[in-house]
């Protein structure tokens, strides 16, 4: 099946019910289905054609719902842009991607203007959707869609110097919608969109699954704790996705000035460990625990601790209809217990990466997609992160997870954030730096947390250094951003580090 049928058929089903709430915008199935027909049409009224690549740049919104499934039904692939890039970021995902048009949010589009002069393939930059008569159903046929086309790029923040396209087809993101529902997305749930639409997390765990099963997708326009906890409220949403540090803030919120959130039934965290005090937190004011997912922008999701059967600490077991194993770096299977790299076989898997050949020849092995993450399997078949293959910290001959570390430093109650990283040193090849961010109003020394941290994990792990920082530098996606800690030591920038 292709992403735009999954629309039509919720609209049959349920033509009347809400399928998109933002702000106060209430949009029916049957709604969604005529506005992003008559786009589709639009947009192939244009000249473009199978294949030719259409650029959002726009923060959550009914217009990004709209553009999304356009592209679906017009056999076009989309490209999200996200929208905290700054213009010589967005000109590189516009050339690279040869994006035949862009639609660009009135606030941003100055960016992708300044974008423009670096992008000869871009025809246009449009900052609202055209207005269209959804009635007419005249003028240029939609395409069948080959499930296996390419229907979105999503470009990755990782490590690389440039990010790299993340190819996913129909196939594979209809893949990733199934797997949702496994977990128990159904036609009840009111799913809150938190992260923007522009990554995996959103599109794939929240978006998708939601239209597919027909449940009504609430949008969140930009994060904030305060607005998480208000839409909760107000909509009554049963199901959300988020990362690791937006759940502190919501958290620390919610201990603050309390919502009705009873219709909680399902949270799910990933991206970045959650620290078990952070699980403890939440299930005690939420009523449910979180479960941590584990997933990539190359495929989501792969393991997910399940309702029957908890375990704290864990990214849970493999999901149904995913085959994951653990290897060495030379590719060999390593036993239960042992560290090594997260490999998957998987519906959701994408199929490489936009023109780099290279970069998808280093990614997929023998049908095995490389995640770049190191776990452990224990005998149960649960898997625990370990960190990335390039974050691990080897301090005189011994590996040292950085989140490790930094599970350790959250039992601090004064701790609200934390992030470790390993710097060179001339006696162990490598020494342990903390960087720590503390609750306001709390109070908490150097030796006070590395006292505290030797008190729970072996000495050698236990960080030379604690840098303190009003806020600890984060990524696009939300993440603590350790190259940023180690700029920061190799400036000269972190005091004592």
């Amino acid at each position: 099946m292709d992403l735009g049928s999954t629309l039509r058929h919720s609209a049959k089903r349920n033509p009347q019910k809400p399928a998109v709430i933002c702000d106060d915008q209430i949009v029916s199935y049957e709604a969604l289905d005529r506005s992003t027909n008559a786009l589709a049409r639009w947009l192939l009224r244009e000249g473009l054609a199978t294949g030719d690549r259409v650029a959002i740049h726009w923060s959550n919104s009914v217009e990004v719902v709209n553009l999304y499934f356009a592209c679906f039904k017009a056999g076009l692939i989309a490209v999200p842009v996200n929208n905290r890039l700054k213009a010589p970021e967005i000109a590189y995902i516009l050339g690279h991607s040869k994006a035949k048009l862009c639609f660009s949010q009135p606030e941003l589009a100055p960016l992708c203007e300044e974008a423009r002069a670096e992008c000869p393939d871009l025809r246009r930059i449009y900052t609202a959707l055209p207005a269209l008569e959804t009635t007419d159903s005249e003028g240029i046929a939609l395409p069948d869609v080959a499930p296996d086309r390419v229907a979105a790029i999503l470009y990755t923040s990782g490590t690389t110097a440039r990010p790299k396209g993340v190819m996913h087809t129909h196939v594979s993101l209809v893949g990733a919608t199934e797997l949702m529902i496994l977990l128990g997305i159904d036609e009840t749930h009111a799913l809150l969109a938190v992260t923007q639409m522009v990554h995996i997390a959103a599109l794939a765990c929240a978006l998708l699954p939601g239209i597919s099963c027909g449940g009504t997708v609430v949008l969140l326009p930009a994060f904030d704790g305060p607005r998480v906890l208000d839409l909760i409220e107000r909509w009554r949403c049963t199901f959300f996705v988020i990362l690791p540090a937006m759940l502190r803030f919501v958290v620390e919120e919610q201990g603050c000035t309390p919502r009705d959130v009873s219709s909680v039934r399902l949270c799910l965290a990933g991206g970045d460990t959650v620290p078990v005090t952070l699980q403890e937190r939440f299930r005690a004011l939420f009523g449910v625990p979180v479960r941590e997912l584990f997933g990539m922008t190359e495929t989501v999701p792969i393991t997910c601790i399940r309702e029957d059967a908890p375990r704290t600490g864990s990214v849970g077991p493999a999901m149904d209809l995913v085959d994951a194993r653990v290897a060495d770096l030379t590719g060999k299977v390593v036993a239960d217990g042992q560290v090594g790299e997260l490999q998957v076989q998987s519906p959701a898997n994408c199929v490489g990466y936009w023109d780099d050949p290279k970069a998808t020849a280093a990614t997929f092995e023998d049908g095995w997609l490389r995640t770049g993450d190191l776990v452990r399997r224990d005998a149960d078949g649960f898997y625990w992160f370990e960190g990335r293959v390039k974050q691990i910290i080897v301090r005189g001959g011994s590996n040292i997870s950085p989140q490790e570390v930094e599970e350790a430093l959250y039992h601090h109650p004064a701790v609200l954030e934390a992030g470790v990283i390993g710097m060179p040193d001339p006696v162990h090849g490598e020494k342990v730096i903390a960087f720590v961010a503390l609750r306001e109003g709390f109070k908490a020394g150097e030796q006070e947390l590395r006292d505290l941290v030797r008190s729970r994990i072996a000495d050698y792990k236990t960080p030379e250094r604690i840098v303190f920082l009003p806020v600890l530098p984060k990524g696009l996606t939300g993440k603590v951003q350790r190259r940023a800690l180690k700029d920061l030591v190799v400036e000269g920038r972190a005091a004592g580090a």
